[in-house]
């Protein structure tokens, strides 16, 4: 009988602790890494050819939203095809627990707007066999898996679930009962498995007033007291266990930095800051953002930056669209049915507003957005241009000639745009920054028109391979180690002996992504926008191969981990030597 269950031979090993590459064969048994050297073939029930590959650990995904994508999608695509092995899910203080049954339509309209999640989907595609945070966590641990699962505990329903949808949202401080039961409840999900919670602070109105629920109004994390929040953070300083995560587009930002930086200090627990992003005609955004970060650190107070490293643009129609909330006149006008949406941007005495708050926040500049799908007869002289050309050829203003293409096409013209973080140089000024988080994927959200989940792929073969910013040592620990010790998750990020055999075997010379696709493969219907990658040789999650050749194996070997550790029993081997 042998020995091991698995052997990769003859790869190249990046381990994620930063110690320099080398040559080895890995053995697995029970999921385990078990030896590491030079291990003869018939030691193995079977043996992976990892010759001329580079062998590395899973990378770890810090900012998902699967909480719903991963009933009915057990790869949680597209992070699993680029060579993620660990998601963790409840960011941003959204979630779907607790949720008593009457509030679950509600819940899930929430998550349409704010995260872009299509309805229909999420109706047809979640069992809804929960109603508190342990139930939930169990039903995600019933489900088939190709991936490994941490959750946090999002804020805003233990909040809904103590306070009422209207109270939680009406920005009231919650009495001292009230706050006494929501910290009964996060203590209650931390002992189910929660490794931390999760919120979203951005301002309720005005600048940055973005990320919004289905009907406009402000989340209800976004209308939160401090207070409040540093209740919770109380809560993790008496467990002395998990962190928290914070997406703030700040309104005030030294108060708010001041705030996320007190409830590191008070919890005495890390912080997870959303997001560095760098806006290229605005550097001095995120250098101070890194100077902030730069300040934590040399204080001893554990805030760490999660910063936006893919160039991923924006495909788009504005019959779903959600990310000019920025500008409240263009709020109210893309809130409402199909028909009360494309009335309101057709309505000639709305277009003086419009024209005001032309958006600038998520997307470049306006004029540089290109027409790359018409529908209408009429609307097909405009397929590739800019809407600055359009602009000029017509005489209109900008947002005229975008409108009126949108209004004559039903809402269905479809559009591209570059965000506003292309400059290399501005890019390497995050990176250079060892502490800064890659990733913001934001996967499971934004389905129909970001493909941010491709960001590990894009880290090697852009900020390595292409523009050589970082060796390929330290992007591994980037990508796995540290983000795995972020999420409480001592054991994975690394390849060591008596590590869980979580491992890409990728081609370097020839990994790439592949162009973007619009795929019909979700619940109720709907569709989205994928890009897959190739030179993915294998994927392993707990020992198995999920990956072969860039393709599923359909092999669900992944597991939810509580407080971010393994629930098997495993016998751990180890090498005598």
């Amino acid at each position: 009988m042998a020995e091991f269950d698995t052997v990769i031979r003859g790869g190249m090993i990046f381990d994620g602790t930063r110690t320099p590459r080398y040559r080895a064969d890995i053995a697995i048994k029970d999921g385990v890494i078990a030896e590491i050297g030079y291990i003869d073939e018939d030691r193995a029930t079977r043996v992976l050819d990892a010759s001329g590959m580079h062998v590395a650990p899973g990378f770890v995904d810090l900012h998902t939203h699967y909480d719903a994508q991963l009933f009915w999608d057990p790869y949680c695509s597209i992070s699993g095809w680029h060579g993620v092995t660990t998601v963790v899910i409840g960011n941003c203080g959204f979630g779907f627990a607790p949720v008593a049954p009457e509030a679950r339509e509600r819940m899930m309209l929430t998550m349409t707007r704010v995260e872009a999640i299509p309805l229909a989907s999420m109706q047809a595609g979640m069992p809804w066999n929960w109603e508190t945070f342990p139930e939930f966590l169990d039903a995600v641990e019933q489900a088939p898996k190709a991936m490994n699962v941490v959750p946090y505990v999002p804020i805003s329903p233990l909040m809904i679930a103590v306070m009422g949808f209207e109270d939680a949202k009406s920005g009231r401080l919650p009495s001292a009962a009230e706050h006494a039961e929501m910290c009964r409840l996060l203590d209650e999900a931390l002992d189910a498995g929660g490794c931390g919670w999760s919120m979203q602070r951005m301002p309720p109105d005005g600048p940055g007033s973005v990320q919004l629920d289905y009907d406009g109004t402000p989340m209800v994390t976004d209308v939160m007291h401090d207070e409040t929040a540093i209740e919770f953070a109380k809560v993790l300083r008496r467990r002395n266990a998990g962190h928290m995560q914070c997406t703030m587009i700040s309104g005030k930002p030294k108060a708010d930095q001041a705030h996320l930086a007190e409830l590191a200090e008070i919890s005495g627990r890390p912080m997870i800051f959303n997001v560095v992003q760098v806006q290229d005609a605005m550097p001095q955004v995120h250098r101070k953002v890194l100077a902030w970060l730069e300040r934590c650190r040399e204080q001893g107070i554990r805030v760490y930056g999660q910063g936006l490293t893919t160039d991923a643009g924006y495909t788009f129609t504005f019959e779903d669209w959600n990310l000019f909330d920025e500008c409240p006149a263009w709020r109210e006008a893309t809130v409402g049915t199909h028909e009360e949406r494309l009335a309101k941007l057709a309505d000639p005495a709305r277009r003086p507003a419009l024209r005001e708050q032309v958006p600038a926040l998520v997307l470049g500049p306006f004029e540089n957005i290109v027409v790359v799908g018409p529908k209408a007869d009429e609307t097909q002289q405009w397929l590739d241009h800019t809407i600055g050309l359009v602009a000029e050829k017509t005489g209109k203003h900008v947002v005229d000639a975008m409108l009126d293409i949108v209004v004559a096409d039903g809402l269905e013209t479809e559009f591209y745009s570059m965000p506003p973080n292309t400059r290399v140089d501005l890019l390497k000024e995050v990176v250079d920054n060892p502490y800064v988080l890659f990733g913001v994927s934001d996967g499971g959200a934004h389905t129909k028109f970001l493909t941010a989940g491709r960001y590990p792929t894009e880290t090697l073969t852009s900020i390595v391979r292409e523009h050589g910013m970082l060796s390929l040592e330290d992007a591994h620990w980037r990508l796995s180690a540290l983000p795995a010790q972020l999420a409480g998750c001592p054991e994975r990020g690394t390849l060591q002996v008596g590590s869980p055999a979580d491992i890409v075997v990728y081609d370097y010379e020839n990994l790439s992504i592949l162009p973007p696709e619009v795929v019909h493969d979700m619940p109720g219907g709907e569709w989205r926008r994928v890009q897959r990658a190739s030179g993915y040789r294998y994927v392993l999650i707990n020992g198995e191969v999920t990956i072969e050749n860039d393709s599923q194996t359909e092999t669900y070997s992944g597991e939810l981990l509580r407080h971010g550790r393994s629930s098997r029993k495993r016998e751990r081997t180890r090498s005598a030597a």
